[in-house]
């Protein structure tokens, strides 16, 4: 029950920092931006600190410990893409499920036991957990960026699309980011190769699977852009699609272990 209060608090940090990042101009001010990323930082430190005090200082992948940590990271990342590029109405939709993942892993979870980990596998997970995490928020950016270019061709842009940057930096931000996931999708796939032993015993069969297809649907957008120039819609729906594969592969083959058939993995 300790870790209740900083859970709260958390929470409530990361709906604030939404609600400043969500006023619409001319109310936002700089000033009003800074502050809001600032009360975020906290919320992501104070997140972080719960994860390791509720799973004793060790890597916890049972569900709701994954969707916790995953929230945590993303928030994270959300933090330093503000810094270089500001987008606001990024942090609208990545803080308030941060906050929703903290509170089902504080709240709702039963208590699990981390799994101990060797070296070797907890690098594997670092870094499919940080692909996931970057490429997560190229598929936030993705809807942002087709709400965006909707509002631009029935001419009718809404006062929050006046927080996101220009049409043209917003596509080239996104573009960054799935190169860098698809990097890190590829260390993932190479690392579960030479460190995983046996996928069949460890019911990872779907999640290899499905993530061999996403990482094939990036590849091919990146593939398109690079030799063809895609963009728009086709590149939305591409990113869309492989990050919906890329959530099966983990939470969905996680999900049906874990809620439905009692298996810990």
């Amino acid at each position: 029950m300790s870790l209740a209060l900083p859970a709260i608090l958390a929470i409530v940090l990361y709906l604030g920092s939404a609600g400043g990042l969500a006023i619409r101009p001319p109310h936002a001010t700089p000033g009003l931006r800074h502050l809001a990323l600032a009360v975020a930082t906290l919320a992501v430190v104070l997140h972080a600190g719960v994860l390791f005090g509720a799973h004793s200082g060790r890597l916890d992948l049972h569900f709701f410990a994954a969707l916790s940590l995953v929230g945590c990271v993303v928030a994270a990342l959300t933090l330093l893409v503000n810094v270089s590029r500001p987008v606001a109405a990024l942090g609208v939709i990545v803080f308030p499920i941060a906050a929703l993942l903290l509170a089902l892993d504080a709240f709702l979870a039963p208590p699990t036991t981390p799994l101990p980990l060797d070296w070797q596998i907890s690098l594997h997970v670092a870094i499919a957990l940080l692909g996931y995490s970057v490429l997560s928020i190229a598929a936030v950016i993705a809807v942002l960026l087709a709400v965006q270019e909707r509002a631009l061709r029935t001419h009718q842009p809404t006062r929050p699309l006046l927080a996101l940057p220009p049409l043209v930096q917003t596509e080239s931000l996104l573009f960054r980011l799935i190169g860098a996931g698809f990097l890190l999708l590829t260390l993932t796939l190479l690392s579960g190769a030479l460190f995983i032993q046996n996928i069949r015993a460890q019911h990872l069969i779907h999640t290899t699977v499905l993530s061999v297809v996403a990482w094939l649907i990036f590849g091919t957008l990146l593939w398109g852009r690079w030799k063809h120039g895609w963009r728009g819609r086709s590149a939305v729906n591409l990113c869309l699609a492989g990050m919906a594969v890329l959530l099966l592969a983990f939470f969905g083959s996680k999900a049906v272990l874990e809620l439905v058939l009692h298996r810990v993995v």
